[in-house]
């Protein structure tokens, strides 16, 4: 049987989802609690891969087993090993037995991502490794940054955002959404495609935070997407207000969540 799982992670002491000889990941710690758990090595297979440093608030993956366990126990079961062995960086969130057909990755129609955003003349001590930081005295424009991203959205060719080690078959993506919202110094950018090339996001969110912090026009979005050329684009932003907020798919009914917040940017109208 092909059993879905919904799980969220904060990746700050991961390097990324995928799996690594010398190195701790997301991937292995899930396959380590699985094997645990039932007695079975099992592959697990994932919706997106997440860098190092990225979170996922509600990531979704598939396995395959002959083991027969309710849904909410392999939710308790799972959760147990793996708060044994990683200080609750991971839990499964849900888990529900699937059609044969269904594939994480290749079921999925759409991501969306959220950017976390702090913005000030410090670094928030609190927050470190959860959001992302921008040194600035005053406010970034949310407007100029969002005329900004208006120019990536629809199909285009994002080799601009696209990282040099990408192994994506073609960097022609559908963008359908790109939202910004700010409460105070607190900012929250919502992203949403078919599919993202790598590095994609925060290659983005370096544009638009370039933007916003009025180093260059709006019309400076569009001129990097057209020029198809990683050079043309600002440098990489960091990962670790990165998070993988929601996986879309169509026709197959699944227990997925709301993505669950910090307070402070509850507070975004």
């Amino acid at each position: 049987m092909r059993i879905a799982l919904g799980i969220e992670y904060n990746g700050a002491d991961f390097f990324g989802w995928q799996k690594q000889s010398d190195r701790p990941s997301v991937q292995e710690a899930v396959e380590q609690a699985l094997y645990k758990f039932i007695g079975q090595k099992i592959n697990v297979y994932v919706a997106g891969r997440t860098d190092t440093g990225v979170h996922a608030l509600e990531q979704v993956i598939h396995f395959d087993t002959d083991i027969v366990r309710e849904d909410f126990s392999w939710v308790r079961g799972m959760n147990t090993f793996l708060r044994k062995n990683q200080k609750k960086t991971i839990s499964i969130l849900w888990a529900k037995q699937v059609d044969e057909t269904f594939h994480a990755r290749f079921s999925a129609i759409a991501r969306t991502y959220y950017y976390i955003l702090y913005v000030g003349k410090t670094s928030p001590a609190c927050f470190d490794g959860q959001v992302g930081y921008y040194m600035h005295s005053g406010t970034l424009d949310v407007d100029a940054m969002q005329e900004g991203a208006n120019f990536l959205i629809g199909r285009h060719d994002f080799s601009s955002f696209r990282a040099s080690i990408c192994q994506a078959k073609t960097p022609i993506k559908t963008m359908y959404n790109i939202k910004i919202q700010s409460n105070d110094c607190w900012y929250l950018f919502e992203i949403k495609a078919n599919a993202f090339l790598h590095h994609m996001v925060r290659n983005i969110m370096g544009c638009l935070i370039t933007i916003g912090a009025n180093k260059k026009p709006v019309e400076w979005m569009n001129q990097v997407l057209l020029a198809k050329s990683r050079i043309s684009a600002a440098p990489t932003f960091m990962a670790c207000g990165l998070y993988l907020a929601n996986i879309d798919y169509q026709d197959i009914d699944l227990p997925q969540t709301k993505p669950k917040l910090p307070w402070c940017l509850n507070l975004i109208p």
